[in-house]
């Protein structure tokens, strides 16, 4: 897709996002209940490929299908109320990300099926019962979260060579994160590396979190969940500011500040997903549509977080980059 045609789409799905659709839509048109576990501003993207999924196969908004756009800014305890409203307003699915999110949509709704775009680790969590066979009203998408944490450690002393400690830094509430940051604290350990665990609840707690850290390390591993996601910006400034390089889970991090990412490419994830609710739109019940894993992992490098920091990227890893950014 050519960058201008992107943002049209985007700009296109944004301006959707406050309004009531259902007025708009012929009197039978299904309507999908999207519940953004973070804030517009980071996930207009993930809505707009799901939306041009959806458009490729038959379902057009405003004319087929109708969207109700809804967010819950890392706030968990916004989830239930959301989707009690996604009941009331006869929603024939559910769309959303994050373990955390689909999990407290799931104790509100028992019968709307419930499709996950991007989920850490839906059978560790509980969230399915299995991959094959999820069960209830609930499938989707795992992005292998703490499967990939070991790897992510890779690339970081492939970078790093003389990292002696790492600090880690991840949502205690939320029990994927926990998961990951006990396969990232392992993972370090393998590598002989020492660890600093810092954890964070809120929004208010992530700049003493911060001050714990701060000269104690050497790099910082950024465990996902949708309050980090939210507060994106603020840990990639706090990080620079504590001079620490940042491995992340997925670009949108590093097009923020952060320094580099590896994990799903959530715009495919998302695209997939669409998938997901054309059959279930047409017919197919949830617990028949098998939890998939991703195909498509970037490597993404910002040069000027980089430069910022005072480090030199080799060229040999650089060419291992599916995108870096200038």
């Amino acid at each position: 897709m050519r960058r201008r045609e992107f943002f049209t789409l985007v700009g296109g799905v944004a301006a959707a996002w406050p309004l009531s659709a259902r007025g708009q839509q012929p009197a039978k048109a299904p309507i999908i209940g999207f519940l953004g576990a973070s804030t517009a501003s980071a996930g207009n993207q993930w809505a707009a490929a799901f939306v041009q999924r959806l458009r490729e196969l038959g379902w057009i908004e405003g004319q087929t299908v109708a969207i109700e756009y809804r967010w819950s800014e890392g706030r968990n305890e916004r989830v239930a109320d959301i989707a009690s409203e996604f009941v009331r307003l006869k929603v024939g699915v559910i769309v959303t990300y994050g373990n955390t999110t689909a999990a407290a949509i799931k104790r509100t709704v028992t019968t709307i099926p419930i499709v996950f775009a991007a989920a850490g680790d839906p059978v560790g969590t509980g969230l399915v019962a299995s991959l094959a066979r999820p069960g209830g009203n609930v499938t989707g998408l795992s992005i292998q979260q703490t499967d990939l944490a070991g790897k992510r450690l890779e690339i970081l002393r492939d970078l790093l060579p003389n990292l002696h400690t790492l600090a880690i830094l991840g949502n205690a509430d939320s029990p994927n994160a926990v998961l990951e940051m006990g396969e990232a604290d392992a993972a370090a350990r393998r590598f002989g590396l020492a660890v600093v665990r810092s954890e964070v609840r809120k929004t208010e707690d992530f700049a003493p979190a911060f001050d714990a850290i701060k000269g104690r390390a050497e790099a910082l591993y950024v465990c996902t969940d949708p309050l980090i996601t939210t507060n994106r910006l603020g840990i990639n400034t706090l990080a620079l500011g504590a001079r620490l390089p940042t491995m992340h889970g997925f670009r949108e991090f590093v097009e923020a500040g952060g320094l580099m990412s590896y994990g799903p490419n959530f715009p495919d994830l998302f695209r997939r997903a669409a998938e997901y609710v054309d059959k279930i739109l047409r017919g197919t019940k949830p617990t028949d549509l098998p939890v998939e894993q991703p195909t498509k992992f970037d490597l993404v490098i910002n040069l000027t977080t980089a430069k910022a920091l005072g480090l030199t990227i080799p060229e040999p890893f650089l060419l291992r980059a599916n995108q870096v950014i200038e």
